[in-house]
Parts: C-alpha cells; structure tokens; sequence
C-alpha cells in the first residue's frame, strides 16, 4: 500500500519544502531574508542612537522601499523579458557587496545616520528588481497544483525570518556590534545566490518588448477588476503591518524596555506569521469571510498591541496580528499569480511589489510624523484603521455576492 500524500497542512508544506528545486530555493531565501533582519535592525538602532528620532526611522524605511515603486516599471519588465534566475543572482551579488562596503564604513566609524540611509537606498534599489522576480520564479519551480502553498511558504520564509532574524539581530548587535550585523548580512546574500544555482525552474516564457511594458499589467488589471481587489488587500496589509516593522525600536522604549528589545517585538509578529503558513498550506481557496476574518486578525491585533500598556500582553497580540498578515497576503498573493499567464507573471508582481512594498515608505513616513506628533501608539493605531475598514467592505461584498471568492 502506498503511503497516503499529505495534501493539506503540515504535510503539504514538509513535502514542498523536500522538493528538489523548492527546497534550495525556499532555505536560501529564508537565510538572506534572516539575514536582511540583521541589516534592519542594525541600521534601525545605529541612526536612532544617533539622532533619537523617530522621524529619521521612517526616512530610513523611506529610502529602503521607494525605489519599489519608482522602479516597478523597469522591474516588471526585466523579470518578464529576462532569464529570472540570472537577474535574481546579480541582485544578490550587488547586495552582498553593498552590505560588505557598509559594514566597513561602520568598523570604521564613518557611518552616520544619513550614510546609512543612503545604502539603505542603494539597497532598496536591488530590492525592486529582486522582487518581482523572486516572486514570478516560484511558479517555475512547483507544479500549478501547488503554487499557492509555495506563494505561503515563500511568504513563511520571510516571516520565520521575521521570527527569529531580530531576536538574533539583537544577540548580534548586543554581542557582536553594529558593523558585524551589517557584514552577517552580506554573508546572507551568498546563501542565496548559491541556491539559485542549484535549482532547475522550468523554461520561461518570456515577454517581447512591446508586451513587457508594465501598462499591459494595468490594462489587464482593468479587464479583470478582481485582480485590482487583492492589490488592495495586499496594500492595507502592508501598511498595518508597518509600525512593527518601522517603530519597534520606539515601541520597545514607550514599553519602558532597552532597545533592542526591538527584536523581540517583530519576532512575536513573524511567528504568528509562520503558524498560519502551516496551517493554511495546501488550501488554495479563500472564502471572503475567511478574508474577512484574517484581515480583521491583523487589523485589530496591530490597535491591540498600539494600545497594550503591557509588553507580557504585547506578544500574543502580535503573534494574532502575524497570523492574520500571513493569512490575507497569501491569499491575495496567491490569486494574483493564479489570475495572469506565465508571461505577464512578472509584471503583475511587479504591481505586487508596488502595492507591497513600494507604497511602505508613504507608510514608513505616516508612522514617523504620527509617532513625532502624537507618539507612536497612536501612529500604530492609525495605520490599523484601513485594514478594519477593508474587512467590512469584503464582508458586505460577501454578504451580497456569496462566500467564495
């Protein structure tokens, strides 16, 4: 007898992890994902231990994530008319060697605050061509079968980062230095360069010129409004879960803690993140009211957490939170990916990554005014509000049109 093929859940998620070409991919992208913990983190505390300001963080998540979305166009592009794993290795390469150079100007003592915001910009610069493209490989590497559980491990790797990377970032950062976290994340991007040659994604369609330009995507999305719907959930998903990226430093003080105790708060986050990408792999198939409920998880577990006068209390919250930001983004993502054909896969998450990542520095700044204005619980607070909004909307949708999506 034949033993039974797990389909859904742990089992499905151990088996694409065991694949032959998930599996490099999955742990080399999990290891620079941790490793770019290490770089945040860092570069988190150096420029507020510099300037105490809450304001220079979000400046600083400012210049990581705006060349997403000036640079989505190109991007989108690239990852439809290029070999996506080749683009992938140069990116890794430039970012190693961009890590390396800043780690040297800190063992140096010539990293200031706008230094590091500046290689925080160069850095968001192999970001926005890596994106895209790391996103569009995983469908050549999984049968369609399993995409979507892929698209939530791929997401589970950057939230088992989020786990564990900060709390190791500020063991690194308390043991080791500042300097040495920005060169363990040098290190990081080797891992994943390696892994990408180890896979073997199935061949690539690609784009010509004329079809790759990233207003084809817009006008697909037009013609199929839905897809215009979870690049709405994926952006209120980005901005609730901001302020744990953004702020942490600056909630770890109003909790009256050290701070880099920073790590710990966006590791509460990332293991709610990683129990939801095992329970929910394998399910391809989002109703609206479990969209419903995930986005109201985050939503309301971000206010929570903003409002907890207690860390004790902090940490489940967070950990509610990171399970319902998993759960919503991986469905929207994962939808996305399903709505187009391998050729435009590149462009559509480059709108992912615009929608993701590359509106975070409209969030990066929000949080940083709110926090200089009115302190940084209430800023959690406020970029809460539009994900509880958006769940009502999918609730009343569902409501009139019927439960499945």
């Amino acid at each position: 007898m034949e033993p039974r093929v797990a389909t859904t859940g742990p089992g499905a998620a151990l088996r694409l992890i065991r694949s032959r070409d998930f599996g490099p991919y999955f742990f080399g992208n999990a290891l620079s994902a941790s490793g770019t913990w290490f770089q945040n983190l860092a570069a988190s505390l150096l420029v507020f231990r510099l300037t105490h300001s809450a304001l220079l963080l979000g400046v600083l998540n400012f210049g990581q994530f705006i060349p997403v979305l000036v640079l989505a166009p190109w991007a989108g592009s690239a990852a439809d008319r290029l070999d996506r794993r080749k683009l992938l290795f140069v990116t890794q390469v430039a970012a190693t060697a961009l890590s390396g150079v800043l780690a040297a100007l800190a063992w140096s003592g010539q990293a200031g605050a706008w230094t590091v915001i500046g290689f925080g910009l160069a850095l968001g610069v192999t970001s926005a061509f890596s994106a895209p493209a790391s996103q569009a490989l995983i469908a050549s590497l999984v049968p369609a079968s399993d995409l979507a559980s892929a698209v939530a491990l791929n997401s589970m790797t950057f939230n088992l980062a989020r786990a564990i990377g900060p709390a190791l970032a500020a063991l690194s950062v308390r043991k080791l230095g500042i300097p040495a976290s920005f060169a363990i994340n040098s290190a990081s991007y080797v891992l994943l360069a390696g892994a990408l040659v180890i896979v073997r994604p199935r061949e690539q369609r690609r784009a010509t010129r004329e079809s790759s330009r990233l207003r084809e995507s817009w006008t697909l999305v037009r013609q199929k409004p839905e897809l215009l719907g979870f690049l709405l959930v994926v952006t209120a998903v980005g901005f609730a879960s901001d302020p744990v990226n953004t702020e942490a430093p600056a909630f770890a003080h109003a909790f009256g803690r050290p701070d880099t105790d920073a790590g710990w708060i966006i590791g509460a986050f990332g293991a709610g993140a990683v129990a939801a990408a095992f329970l929910f792999a394998g399910r391809v198939a989002a109703s609206r009211r479990r969209l419903t409920l995930t986005l109201s998880l985050l939503g309301g577990g971000i206010a929570a957490f903003a409002l907890s006068p207690w860390l004790w209390l902090a940490f489940p919250l967070l950990h509610v939170a990171g399970f319902g930001y998993l759960s919503s983004n991986t469905a929207a993502t994962s939808r996305l990916q399903l709505g187009v054909e391998e050729h435009q896969r590149g462009r559509i998450m480059a709108l992912w990554s615009v929608a993701f990542l590359g509106l975070r520095p409209f969030a990066s700044l929000a949080d940083g005014g709110i926090a200089d204005l009115a302190g940084v619980r209430a800023a959690g607070v406020a970029l809460a509000v539009p994900t509880l909004v958006l769940a009502g909307l999918v609730f009343r949708r569902s409501r009139r049109l019927g439960d499945e999506i």
